[in-house]
């Protein structure tokens, strides 16, 4: 079986030794599509993304270091360009092109925007644009979901979770935690706007979410009444300085990736997606580099917990730094577009691709 043998076809190609090569067909999935393809199927999310990290340990992909695209009149604003290409026995190239314009909250659209390009390895060429910002969501907090349960082992699971940052991603990370058998007795949240704090309680409230609901004014408060700790936050530097509050040995998902300051850090174990992707573009964990001249503060890679090869102890702050890899994407991706092609409702842009024919 071909690579494309997955793929909706469009034109077959013929090579002069009589080898045949199919050119895809190119399809367009809508949010609306991707939305109703991983609504209700959290736990199998989980282990796409679980599988993708799996092959990213064993070097079966290949994840480039992101591009980052700044505007000097836009200093707030910026698009990631994330290629990757996901081995295994479905294998699949692409890239997300994800944008983060903070202003447009203001106007009441949201933050990021995204699409994701996956690519037949056979081929080379495009075979479907996705809607992006919910696959973007999904395995974030598909990997927050994973990252909780496995680091959460050889402890007392947490029972208050504390939610720094209220926007889309706290929301995505909160069902996927629900729908994959998390209960909690508190549920803190805190966020700089009283609007998001507000309006994610009332999301709360609307899921049934069991356990007493609280906003916390004080940050400082919202970390020591929380064992689990979600940071969703869009903060460009560290803002959380005191390793004094994270005293009880939290489990801390470090989602936004530039929240703790390096004294929380190296009071901490820390585990992180991929180290070399991690210890960039001015993280918490590249500054802590920065500041030691060590990755020594480094216990390790999830997929190094997932295989057994680091427990962290029980009696340290556990902190997850995810950079966010692209191959998750496409692994989120391709789950989606194999999900919709099954359904028969793939969209076809037809003569998407014309020049087909060498000399006309």
């Amino acid at each position: 079986m071909t690579t494309t043998d997955h793929i909706a076809l469009d034109h077959v190609a013929l090579h002069p030794s009589g080898a045949r090569l199919r050119v895809p067909s190119f399809a367009v999935i809508s949010g609306a599509q991707v939305q109703q393809t991983v609504l209700g199927r959290q736990k199998n999310i989980v282990q796409v993304v679980q599988d993708a990290y799996r092959l990213h340990g064993a070097g079966l992909t290949v994840n480039p270091p992101s591009s980052f695209l700044r505007f000097p009149d836009r200093r707030s604003s910026r698009i990631i360009g994330l290629p990757a290409s996901l081995g295994g026995t479905a294998p699949v190239d692409g890239m997300k092109w994800i944008s983060s314009f903070p202003e447009n909250v203001a106007f009441g659209i949201p933050r990021a925007s995204a699409v994701l390009i996956l690519n037949d390895p056979a081929t080379g060429y495009p075979f479907a644009c996705l809607e992006s910002s919910i696959i973007s969501a999904a395995r974030t907090a598909a990997s927050a979901a994973l990252a909780a349960d496995r680091l959460s082992r050889g402890r007392s699971r947490p029972a208050r979770i504390g939610f720094f940052g209220a926007g889309l991603i706290a929301r995505y990370v909160h069902t996927y935690l629900a729908s994959t058998g998390w209960n909690f007795e508190e549920l803190g949240v805190h966020d700089l706007a009283p609007s998001s704090a507000s309006g994610f309680r009332t999301y709360l409230e609307q899921t049934a979410a069991t356990g007493r609901i609280t906003v916390h004014d004080s940050a400082e408060e919202l970390v020591r009444t929380s064992d689990l700790l979600v940071f969703a936050t869009i903060a460009s530097r560290p803002h959380v300085t005191d390793p004094s509050w994270f005293a009880h040995h939290p489990l801390v998902l470090h989602l936004s990736l530039r929240d703790l300051a390096p004294q929380v850090l190296l009071a901490s174990t820390n585990i992180v997606d991929d180290i070399d992707h991690c210890l960039r573009a001015e993280t918490s964990p590249h500054l802590t580099e920065r500041l030691t001249g060590s990755r020594a503060f480094l216990a390790g890679t999830l997929d190094d917990v997932l295989a057994g090869r680091v427990a962290p102890p029980p009696d340290r702050t556990t902190v997850f730094s995810p950079f966010g890899l692209g191959v998750l994407d496409l692994a989120v991706g391709k789950y989606v577009y194999d999900e919709v092609a099954r359904r028969g409702e793939l969209r076809i842009i037809e003569d998407f691709f014309h020049e087909l024919n060498r000399y006309g």
